[in-house]
């Protein structure tokens, strides 16, 4: 019977290396966050303060991850870089070997988590410090002319 000389790396098939399979060892693993929660009936998008940096601000960057979008759910923050399209499944698993290196051992406190855009040459950490820096904007403006001649509208009519 006729069969193929080869199956493409493309083709989900058994192990640890291909396609479907990216399984990743040896990474540090820097943070476990959570993604937007209600706590008390109050949506929670703090997840990327740390102990230094108190900043009330979500682990999303400014515009959002290239080619990824917001970041709702909940995450892991890994040290380096990981293979593949950034929407592929990630599959973490313990190392066969134990870690003696102190680097590998050594607890990690992160003082500060950068959340400027990652196009181009993002400068501010939230949307708050780029209103302070800018000021209000021509759009701003126009916005809140149009909600005034809304509000304006709707009282007239009642």
């Amino acid at each position: 019977a006729w069969h193929p000389s080869r199956v493409s790396f493309t083709v989900a098939r058994a192990g640890q290396k291909g396609y479907h399979h990216r399984t990743e060892i040896n990474k540090k693993i820097y943070r476990i966050g959570a993604g937007i929660h209600t706590k008390d009936g109050k949506v929670i998008k703090n997840n990327a303060s740390t102990e230094y940096d108190l900043t009330d601000k979500s682990i999303t960057p400014m515009g959002g991850f290239p080619h990824y979008g917001e970041v709702t759910n909940d995450f892991v923050m890994l040290k380096g870089c990981c293979i593949g399209s950034k929407k592929r499944v990630l599959t973490l698993r313990k190392s066969l070997l134990k870690h003696t290196k102190r680097s590998a051992l050594e607890q990690i406190k992160l003082k500060f988590i950068d959340t400027s855009s990652k196009m181009g040459h993002g400068r501010f950490q939230t949307p708050a410090d780029k209103l302070a820096f800018m000021g209000p904007l021509k759009k701003d403006r126009i916005k809140e002319e149009v909600a005034a001649a809304g509000a304006a509208t709707t009282s007239a009519t009642a």
